[in-house]
């Protein structure tokens, strides 16, 4: 497989310096809110740089919101604003003057919803580098064929990348998703249920590329399907009304949680 560039510096993902952190993402007593309604309260969880953690628990326990955090999506929600320490990628991603377009070409966003712009394939992957830089064409041909080999979906487009991208399956489409979100250049990846929506077949190829991507980027996932989060997750954190109730290896929380309503929610007795 081809080496993908990261970003537009034309760097590969296997030239990447070494984390200078074992953790990509720390947050310390973060609290977010809509308005007064406090939706998450005194989140201290520190995410492994290079794994996948999952984010687990009941609908309405603020996963989503905390996902968005990580890239400040939560920007555009009217009267979303948050507290306490969020360091992504050694960056204070709070400040004031954080640079929120540079921290989103370093934290990619996959939805729940395959949600491919009405373009050709092609134009789906090129449109984020072309957008940020002036390039070459055979600079973005290259990118383009990258980041598709790197999304397992280059043999199966390579014949047909000026077609529609809505022509693909939905399996296909969440692919293109991904590499659309790899060609910009991200050291994380954030995914809100990215198999919610799509057949076990290629729910099953999603989760083998969730695995091979890890080796380059730091992948966080909400999902609330336990068994996809004890095969695709290193990491698991459960939260619960808007608290982390417990962050532990995936292998331990499933086969030995610390906290009865830890058990309770992956044993399906509530959620």
């Amino acid at each position: 497989m081809p080496r993908v560039r990261i970003g537009l510096y034309g760097r590969s993902v296997d030239d990447l310096p070494p984390p200078t952190d074992d953790h990509a993402i720390r947050l310390g007593d973060f609290a977010a809110y809509y308005g007064e309604y406090r939706v998450l309260n005194r989140i201290t969880l520190d995410v492994p740089a290079r794994r996948v953690t999952a984010l687990i628990g009941p609908s309405g326990c603020g996963k989503s919101t905390l996902l968005r955090w990580f890239n400040r999506l939560n920007d555009e929600v009217k009267g979303s604003h948050a507290r306490g320490r969020l360091e992504v990628l050694g960056m204070d991603a709070l400040a004031r003057d954080v640079d929120v377009v540079a921290l989103r070409r370093r934290v990619g966003m996959v939805f729940q919803t395959p949600n491919p712009f009405p373009k050709s394939i092609y134009d789906n992957v090129a449109f984020g580098p072309k957008l940020a830089e002036r390039l070459a064409k055979s600079d973005v041909d290259e990118l383009v064929e990258q980041a598709l080999h790197h999304a397992a979906l280059w043999e199966e487009v390579k014949d047909r990348l000026h077609e529609p991208a809505l022509s693909l399956s939905g399996g296909q489409q969440q692919r293109l998703c991904i590499a659309r979100a790899i060609a910009t250049g991200p050291e994380i990846l954030l995914m809100d249920e990215p198999c919610s929506s799509l057949d076990p077949k290629s729910t099953t190829a999603i989760e083998e590329l969730i695995a091979r991507l890890a080796e380059h980027y730091t992948i966080v996932i909400v999902t609330h399907n336990m068994q996809q989060a004890a095969r695709a997750s290193d990491h698991c954190a459960f939260l619960f009304q808007g608290e982390l109730v417990e962050f532990a290896p995936t292998v331990k929380m499933f086969s030995n949680p610390a906290r009865k309503e830890t058990e309770d929610y992956i044993t399906g007795r509530f959620g």
